[in-house]
């Protein structure tokens, strides 16, 4: 495997550097290159491409919008024996702390920066010798991404859809039921997704949604800090509501109040903000069921009961 490492990346060092890590999906080890250190995950499962593809997609569409750092992503490797590789820069990174309301900031920029590509394009159509396509970035007036990412390791349906309720109920919720039901054939899952889909459009009424590139899986194991600042990583991105962010970021801690401060200071609550948030923390809840198991059903249920009242 470091034979094919060595070769795919072109160095003649190759040696690892002792540090490694990983989490519940993939493991990851640290070496030291001709061009310096770089640090690279593996991943044996079969759609290990998918989401290798995804991640270092996801990498390369927040780092152009130079908001907030992200290791700059090298290359995804097939290994010989299935399974897959990725190599990344290697980043010093300790546990939030200093920075967290710097990446609160940081973060509201990153949803707020199509936002403001499509005012700056729009400004310049207006403005005498400028028209359209001066801007480098490109203004993205629909929710998805151009390609699948990974929550976790299943794959996340992304086709581009022009209506946020639509996307998130036909290409985030419906996916999870249909693996629960699939599996599991839970009757009370089966029963409540029922009633809750026809409700869902009812908690979005009067509030203008204008895609954000997300993240998309912003716990607190995905965020970290270096010298010069915040540093997010393992990203499944894709253009949505900004106010999913933060879903998975209240469910497993590791997000001062400073970070919550700085990140509403730049993008309010909007009314209804709370009911969407357990909206969007179900499809996390249903996620983990799916990767992990029946540990996760109660709080599924209980999500779904919830937005029922």
């Amino acid at each position: 495997m470091e034979s094919l490492l060595k070769k795919e990346l072109n160095t003649s060092i190759l040696k690892s550097s002792g540090c490694g890590g990983g989490g519940c999906i993939s493991q990851g080890t640290a070496y030291d290159t001709d061009n310096g250190r770089i640090f690279v995950k593996f991943n044996h499962k079969s759609k290990a491409r998918i989401m290798f593809d995804g991640e270092m997609a996801s990498l390369e569409a927040i780092l152009r919008t130079n908001t907030v750092k992200v290791p700059k992503p090298i290359k995804v490797i097939d290994l010989p024996d299935g399974g897959a590789m990725f190599a990344m820069e290697y980043l010093d990174m300790r546990s939030l702390n200093r920075y967290s309301a710097k990446l609160g900031e940081q973060m509201a920029d990153l949803h707020l920066h199509n936002q403001n590509l499509g005012m700056k394009i729009k400004a310049e159509e207006q403005t005498i010798g400028k028209g359209p396509g001066q801007s480098e970035l490109q203004y993205v007036d629909r929710f998805g991404f151009h390609t699948s990412t990974c929550c976790g390791y299943i794959p996340q349906v992304n086709d581009w859809c022009t209506d946020w309720v639509a996307f998130y109920t036909n290409y985030k919720l419906q996916p999870q039921l249909e693996m629960i039901e699939k599996e599991y054939g839970d009757r009370e899952a089966r029963e409540l997704w029922s009633q809750l889909k026809i409700k869902i459009p009812d908690f979005f009424h009067d509030i203008d949604i204008v895609p954000a590139l997300l993240h998309g899986d912003l716990w607190g194991g995905n965020v970290a800090e270096c010298d010069s600042g915040p540093v997010i990583f393992d990203p499944a991105s894709f253009y949505g509501h900004s106010e999913f962010e933060l879903a998975i970021a209240g469910m497993f801690g590791g997000f001062g109040s400073s970070f919550y401060s700085a990140y509403h200071s730049k993008i309010p609550k909007a009314a209804g903000f709370d009911k969407r948030l357990k909206l969007y923390q179900v499809f996390h809840y249903l996620n983990h069921w799916n990767h992990f198991g029946t540990s996760y059903r109660s709080s599924s249920l209980s999500g779904m009961r919830s937005l029922l009242k």
